[in-house]
């Protein structure tokens, strides 16, 4: 009878605990979160209810998900300036980019008169292999006249661009045949490299040029320096300029291989994300290695993690301009169709303490996209004096003064060369005459330069045939107005631009490198900076005098703190 009576109860016990359960989640909810999940989940179904509505009863008829697309992004703008959404499309081209190869079939092209030229011929990949050359123009692919408007960089990339084992069919014209050419490609892993250049500067001194941070940074790194070794150098250069970043893990790895043990790299902190240190083991092989990091205004990120883990630990010393200003970690979060948002969660640190953000105002910022256009004109990359260093002031190990929000500043400044530059520079620079110029010699000229391996000796023949004298015929017939001394005064500026496109167009990028560096005057400060033996940072005597006075005032508030017992 009493096993009865119970189970009559159970069903009332049971609802009686669930309803319990409910309130006791419901209060501690509100009692923890600040009623901040009601919130959200309030303003996410009023934002599903407003696109139910429109999809319901809008007069016209609307796209839902590109109006999705469009919002994303809005959305995002609201908190910092590196918060982004991403395309599918476009978030597996930024993940090639790092991961450092994609499947493709190892050309490099430009599109000119609606029609895709090929410029280079990867090594060992798949157009190589099946004889495809530079100069080559692909006009049919999978049997599909491409050819006309339908011919964008977005639509090519689509098209020879897949997942390595597939195919593709292209039909390629080719200069001295009178059919096209038919080519069937299997699409293999094409590298992208991270390191541009590794070569020797002087006798002893190594040169490494870096544009990204990706995965494969690291390893293109350590056989980088073991290429130098063969050279027997003595002294490095890291060239991080135009480099706006990559992978933190990718940089912090780099960097361990020229600190001693247990120095601070940087550190990452957020709202929800605890301080994380990120320190040097001690096993790196170029703890002594005097390091020279070359900057500028487009080194961002990554490369202001490395700059300043250099710098506050001082390690070696910074050449060049003051970098871009970008303290902000963010995360990748994916979505179910391929597209990702940029969310930044922590700013990350340099040894010293600094976060090296510049200012920024929420919900879009135009002073800030403009910030680089501003520096140049306020003159700030050509005169030192005009920087505005006005964030907190830190100290690095030696008490070296450095400063906060708002990139890290050289140790040793070198302004932009403007001297050469005069109107009609500008003028066909900023049309694009010089690159399709450049373009349309080299596809010329092909046969003849391709018998020449340096960029001088392309150089010498470029100058041997006047080369200039056809730009300028070339700029007459575009409608661009001869003016005579301007083009005097800027020959030695149009003569490297002209001749280094078509070494670009012609050889491999480390030659390109090779030949715009040897007018460069970051490189040649950085050689002199080596010969001088000056890569070991100093105090300067105004940081002595202010670490003497700091010293002074702590030992005086000691003694006056002292009591008599």
């Amino acid at each position: 009878m009493n096993i009865k009576r119970t189970s009559k109860f159970v069903p009332i016990i049971i609802a009686l605990s669930v309803i319990v359960g409910i309130l006791i989640g419901t209060f501690f909810a509100n009692r923890f979160s600040g009623n901040r999940l009601n919130i959200i989940n309030t303003s996410s179904n009023k934002i599903n209810d407003l696109l139910h509505i429109i999809d319901d009863q809008y007069v016209d008829t609307i796209d839902i998900a590109d109006i999705v697309e469009k919002a994303m992004p809005r959305i995002l703008s609201e908190l910092d300036p590196h918060c982004s959404y991403i395309s599918a499309v476009a978030a597996k081209t930024a993940n090639d980019e790092l991961k450092g190869s994609f499947g493709g079939i190892g050309v490099q092209f430009q599109i000119k008169n609606d029609t895709i030229y090929v410029t280079n011929i990867i090594k060992g990949g798949p157009a190589e292999k099946v004889g495809m050359l530079a100069g080559d123009k692909i006009v049919y692919i999978d049997d599909s006249l491409f050819v006309g408007k339908i011919v964008t960089n977005e639509e090519t990339l689509r098209r020879l661009k897949g997942e390595k084992g597939t195919t593709v069919k292209l039909g390629v014209i080719r200069n001295g045949n009178k059919k096209p050419l038919s080519f069937n490609l299997v699409r293999g892993d094409i590298p992208i490299k991270s390191i541009d250049a590794t070569y020797m500067l002087t006798d002893k001194l190594g040169y490494i040029k870096i544009n990204k941070f990706g995965e494969t940074t690291y390893p293109e790194l350590l056989f980088s320096l073991a290429k130098l070794e063969q050279e027997h150098f003595k002294g490095l250069v890291i060239d991080l300029r135009s480099n706006n970043g990559g992978y933190l893990s990718s940089a912090i790895r780099m960097i361990n291989e020229f600190l001693p043990e247990d120095k601070l790299i940087v550190y990452t902190e957020g709202r929800k994300m605890k301080r994380e240190d990120y320190k040097s083991d001690g096993r790196g092989s170029y703890q002594k290695m005097p390091i020279i990091i070359l900057t500028d205004e487009l080194s961002a990120s990554a490369s202001e993690i490395f700059a300043g883990a250099i710098q506050d630990n001082d390690r070696g010393i910074i050449v060049g301009r003051r970098t871009y200003g970008k303290g902000l970690v963010q995360q990748p979060i994916e979505f179910s169709d391929g597209s990702l948002i940029h969310l930044t969660v922590a700013r990350y640190y340099t040894p010293s303490g600094r976060c090296i953000q510049k200012p920024y105002a929420k919900g879009g910022d135009p002073d800030y996209e403009l910030d680089i256009i501003t520096r140049y004109q306020h003159g700030e990359f050509f005169n030192e004096d005009s920087i505005r260093q006005t964030g907190q002031i830190y100290k690095t190990g030696i008490g070296r003064t450095v400063y906060g929000g708002g990139g890290i500043m050289p140790d040793y400044f070198v302004a932009e060369d403007t001297t050469l530059i005069t109107p009609y520079y500008q003028e066909v620079a900023s049309k694009g005459f010089i690159n399709q110029f450049c373009f349309e010699y080299t596809d010329k000229n092909r046969k003849n330069l391709e018998q020449f391996k340096s960029a001088n000796d392309i150089a010498k023949e470029l100058h041997k045939n006047h080369v200039l004298q056809q730009f300028i015929e070339f700029c007459d017939a575009k409608g661009i107005k001869r003016r005579n001394n301007m083009i005097l005064k800027s020959q030695p500026l149009l003569e490297s631009t002209i001749y280094g496109n078509i070494v670009y167009n012609i050889l491999d990028t480390e030659e390109y490198v090779k030949y715009i560096n040897h007018d460069d005057a970051t490189v040649h400060k950085a050689i002199e900076l080596f010969n001088a033996k000056q890569t070991t940072p100093r105090l300067s005597p105004h940081d002595k005098a202010g670490n003497k006075k700091t010293a002074c005032n702590k030992v005086q508030r000691i003694i006056r703190n002292r009591r008599i017992a």
